[in-house]
This record gives C-alpha cells, sequence and structure tokens, in this order.
C-alpha cells in the first residue's frame, strides 16, 4: 500500500509538472488530472493507510480524555 501510494503521487505530481512545462492544447487537462489524481485517490487512500489500526476515541475530546489532559498537565508542572 505504501508503495501504490508513492507511485500514485509521484505519477500525479509529474503530471502536474508536465502540464506546466508543456505548452500544447491539453496542458491544462495534464494539470487537473494530477490535481483529482492527487485530492481524489491519493490523500483518501494515505489517510486509509495511517489512520488504519487507529482507535478514534483516542483522538476524540471526551470527558475522560479531558481529565486526562488535565491530569498530564498538573504533573508536567511539578
Amino acid at each position: 500500500m505504501k508503495y501504490l501510494i508513492t507511485v500514485l503521487f509521484v505519477l500525479s505530481l509529474g503530471s502536474i509538472v508536465t502540464g506546466y512545462i508543456l505548452d500544447s492544447e491539453y496542458s491544462q487537462k495534464l494539470i487537473g488530472f494530477g490535481v483529482l489524481g492527487l485530492f481524489i485517490v491519493v490523500f483518501p487512500l494515505f489517510a486509509y493507510y495511517r489512520w488504519k489500526d487507529k482507535d478514534l476515541k483516542d483522538y476524540m475530546l471526551t470527558k475522560e480524555n479531558l481529565d486526562k489532559m488535565r491530569e498530564d498537565q498538573r504533573e508536567k508542572k511539578y
């Protein structure tokens, strides 16, 4: 999965750069497909890959997590 994301990122970035460098009738399409590739394919795959085994409750502001953060702040002061 990591290599697939890297390859798709390089292809999208290459498409954008090629669109800027070439001065042809389809250069704007290359830039557009590169941007679409980044935001519709690469970013969701990257987000899924990074968050796959994480528990979302650890990152939510619940009462328990707020109490834990306050306790950690008190311990750091002393």
